[in-house]
């Protein structure tokens, strides 16, 4: 298991992070989703990744995990400022940066906000937040905003419901997903913290239009089955930068399951040494 350290950003917040992979190499930042914590980003798959000759850092956002707890709202290009208070602790000019879902979001904001920060970028499984494009299923929608769990047993419990309503069929690992529930409810249980940054996404509305000013070479990566954030959402985030890829594929839903992994890092590393 990698170190836990602790990083001092602007706003007197404290963001929780790990690393893998030499220090010497190009930096890789990953951004978790919406209530989501580093750990949604997998050992293995960050090892994966390191192995591709990348050095791989993952954070806690602000309102989830070991990192600060904030009282009143903000935006996402707040959290994208809290990435970028990151890579300044961490003396790193500029990243590749991946982010999934929110975190793809936080992303984006982080491309066109603070462009010379961003190498490349990869949005995965995320949108402008174009209405039209980006309405979840009913039954994602309703799995989604159900109460927050209040024991580890109903984080397990829940999050299996989570996974049958949005996962990608056939290839989710039921066990891997109560024990990663577990793990991240005794790390860290705050329902206002989830709401808080679920209020961040409701409050941008849609950015397509700053979206359309990020020039960093962008990979758009979706499931075709992601009943959360559509596909057609993916499709529109490639349309609005300029030369984005775009990788839909066929089985995913909206979460990284285990058979996906030496694809998804495969697809990232690749498109890091092409925009190196």
């Amino acid at each position: 298991m990698p170190e836990t350290r602790f990083a001092r950003v602007p706003g007197g917040l404290r963001l929780a992070y790990e690393e893998f992979g030499d220090e010497a190499a190009p930096p890789l930042l990953l951004i978790a989703g919406l209530g989501a914590q580093m750990i949604s980003w997998h050992e293995p798959l960050c090892e994966l990744l390191s192995e591709r000759g990348l050095r791989v850092i993952r954070f806690d956002n602000r309102d989830s995990g070991l990192s600060t707890h904030v009282d009143g709202p903000y935006t996402l290009e707040d959290m994208a400022g809290d990435a970028a208070g990151l890579l300044d602790a961490l003396a790193i000019d500029s990243a590749h940066v991946v982010g999934v879902s929110m975190g793809g979001m936080i992303a984006q904001a982080l491309a066109y906000e603070h462009p010379a920060r961003v190498r490349s970028l990869v949005s995965l499984m995320s949108t402008t937040g174009e209405a039209a494009v980006s309405r979840p299923t009913p039954e994602a929608q309703e799995v989604l905003m159900r109460p927050r769990s209040t024991t580890p047993d109903e984080a397990e419990e829940r999050s299996l419901e989570w996974v049958r309503v949005v996962g990608s069929p056939g290839l989710f690992d039921e066990q891997l997903v109560v024990e990663r529930a577990r793990t991240a409810f005794e790390r860290d249980s705050d329902p206002a913290g989830f709401q808080r940054q679920l209020d961040a996404i409701y409050s941008a509305r849609d950015r397509t239009e700053r979206v359309r000013e990020i020039r960093a070479p962008t990979l758009v990566i979706h499931g075709a089955l992601d009943p959360l954030i559509p596909p057609e959402a993916g499709r529109a985030t490639a349309a609005a930068i300029d030369g984005a890829e775009l990788v839909v594929i066929d089985g995913m839903g909206h979460d990284m399951p285990p058979p996906l992994w030496p694809r998804l890092a495969e697809a990232m590393a690749a498109h890091v040494e092409r925009a190196t």
